[in-house]
């Protein structure tokens, strides 16, 4: 981002701590700047202390929120590599016909079949 000095209107940037080393980073609270190195800058005198071992800002308006109806969790990514049916055995055992079973039934739940 452009770190000139901005003479324009301030907007809100979130300022997000990172939980531990090489950890997530949770929202902390919000600062008023103009530009990048005056929300950096600002995140610092309010919220950085001994313990911070980073400090994100991030323009407000560039933050979205992804929704469990935004987007199918789970269950999408073809994962027959981890059952018993892509295996070639023969005669099958009660344990692979099981497996397939379930595989087919869940393909079908998918929409695969």
């Amino acid at each position: 981002m452009d770190d000139t000095a901005g003479d324009g209107p301030e907007t809100t940037w979130a300022v997000f701590r990172q939980d531990r080393a090489g950890g997530y980073h949770g929202h902390c609270g919000d600062v008023e700047a103009t530009t990048a190195g005056d929300a950096k800058q600002a995140a610092l005198d309010a919220l950085a202390d001994n313990d911070t071992h980073s400090l994100w800002v991030v323009k407000e308006e560039y933050i979205g929120v992804v929704s469990e109806d935004d987007v199918n969790f789970g269950g999408t990514t073809n994962k027959s590599y981890r059952f018993a049916q892509t295996y070639n055995v023969d005669p099958a055992a009660k344990e692979v016909e099981a497996s397939e079973s379930e595989q087919i039934e869940a393909e079908k739940q998918r929409g695969d079949i």
